[in-house]
């Protein structure tokens, strides 16, 4: 009964503080997170840990499914190379290159513990994206390629992520086998999303005009298409998405306008919900895991998290003005592929490298770190790895969530200048 009724209350703050948000033009997600962390530092509050699995079979799915559903089919697939290099080569550049730092940087950490870590960090997120960006104004296509690029990396990150712990706990690791694996869970991922979305069109088509059951219908799939994909050992993010693209299409042909605007009533209050639930998590993360560190460790690792934010951030800006040089390239050339519509210029180039937040995909998977190594003893620096996650996270969505608006009005100023 306590529980339920720290939840009510977590529910109720999340709820007000983001209607104080809106008038005070600041963030929401930053506000929760705030709250979050004076929340957990008071002295009778009981721990409120994160559950890795409620949040990858209760948060992710609905969240994944309704971006994947609301984005653009046509723009996400003119710019699919550009989605395609951040969510994937990206990602494995990041925890190479966090890896690399965390192994010279960090002392007592090994390779394979700096690529855990490294993997942990390599995947912006979907949530906090989404939620940082709304309401700035932002083109079509911008949000596209954030969209679209968080909404796949999260598999790549996971897959990183299992063979980086796999090293650690002493399982032989072989690239082609890694490779291999990979194709086979995005692969089977998006078979798994593609069945589940032409039966779920099958079943639509038969009961639309019963609303409550369509509506019913729509919220229960992503549940179970993530289930039946990780139950298949192949990836249910790569399944949830490809799930919400697949019915996005369907329902644009298909479903009447008052169908529509019912079930968008129904997921805008699901997904504000679970959006300010997840903030408030994060930021009642940081006072748990900071009491597992002696208070000697605390300043220098808030140190090598910001230097990890700052390398994260900095490869991420280098790839992406490499894949706007690429394309114009290519453009030039005549490639036919590469549309006007796929060019990325100064602007659009700048806010995708700010918008690389991270957020609760990397802290579900810090925490799921395993407690022991298969011979029983404990995983070596396993409160270290998950407190600077934490604090990065913690970094990259304050700091950047709360410049992001202030280069994007700069921008559009600088624009609105030029026209003159």
């Amino acid at each position: 009964m306590e529980n339920y009724s720290i939840v009510l209350i977590i529910l109720a703050i999340m709820i007000g503080l983001s209607a104080i948000a809106d008038r005070i033009r600041l963030p929401y997600p930053i506000l929760l997170i705030s709250a979050g962390i004076a929340i957990g530092f008071i002295p009778t509050m009981p721990t409120i840990a994160l559950d890795p699995e409620i949040v990858f079979l209760i948060f992710l799915p609905p969240l994944l499914y309704d971006a994947a559903f609301n984005i653009s089919f046509p723009i996400f697939k003119a710019n699919i190379n550009t989605i395609g290099t951040l969510a994937i080569s990206l990602v494995f550049l990041t925890a190479s290159g966090i890896a690399v730092i965390a192994y010279y940087l960090i002392p007592g950490m090994t390779w394979p513990l700096a690529f855990v870590l490294g993997a942990i960090l390599s995947a912006t997120d979907a949530v906090a994206a989404m939620s940082i960006t709304k309401g700035l104004g932002l083109s079509h296509k911008t949000n596209t390629i954030l969209e679209g690029e968080s909404l796949v990396n999260d598999a790549s990150a996971l897959v990183a992520y299992r063979f980086a712990v796999a090293a650690v706990t002493g399982t032989a690791f072989k690239f082609w086998t890694a490779s291999l694996e990979f194709v086979i869970l995005m692969a089977g991922g998006a078979a798994v999303g593609i069945l589940m979305g032409k039966a779920l069109a099958f079943i639509i088509k038969r009961i639309q005009k019963d609303s409550l059951v369509t509506i019913s219908f729509m919220l229960l799939m992503p549940f179970v298409t993530y289930l039946i994909a990780e139950n298949l050992h192949v990836s249910g993010v790569i399944a949830v998405v490809v799930l919400g693209l697949v019915i996005s299409r369907f329902s644009n042909k298909v479903f009447p306008e008052r169908l529509k605007q019912e079930s968008r009533s129904i997921w805008d209050i699901i997904i504000f919900l679970l959006n300010g639930l997840i903030f408030i998590l994060i930021g009642l993360q940081f006072p748990y895991v900071a009491r597992n560190i002696s208070e000697a460790q605390v300043w220098p690792f808030v140190g090598y998290a910001l230097i990890i934010t700052i390398v994260a951030l900095a490869l991420r800006m280098a790839r992406v003005f490499w894949q706007k040089a690429n394309l114009q390239r290519a453009y030039d050339k005549g490639h036919r592929k590469v549309t006007e519509l796929a060019l990325l210029d100064f602007k659009n180039s700048l806010i995708i490298s700010w918008s690389g937040m991270r957020g609760i995909v990397s802290l579900a998977i810090a925490i799921g770190l395993p407690v022991k190594l298969s011979n029983g003893s404990p995983f070596p620096l396993r409160n270290e790895i998950i407190f600077i996650s934490v604090v990065v996270v913690l970094f990259t969505l304050i700091g950047q969530g709360l410049s992001l608006p202030w280069i994007v009005k700069r921008l559009q100023t600088e624009d609105e200048k030029a026209e003159l």
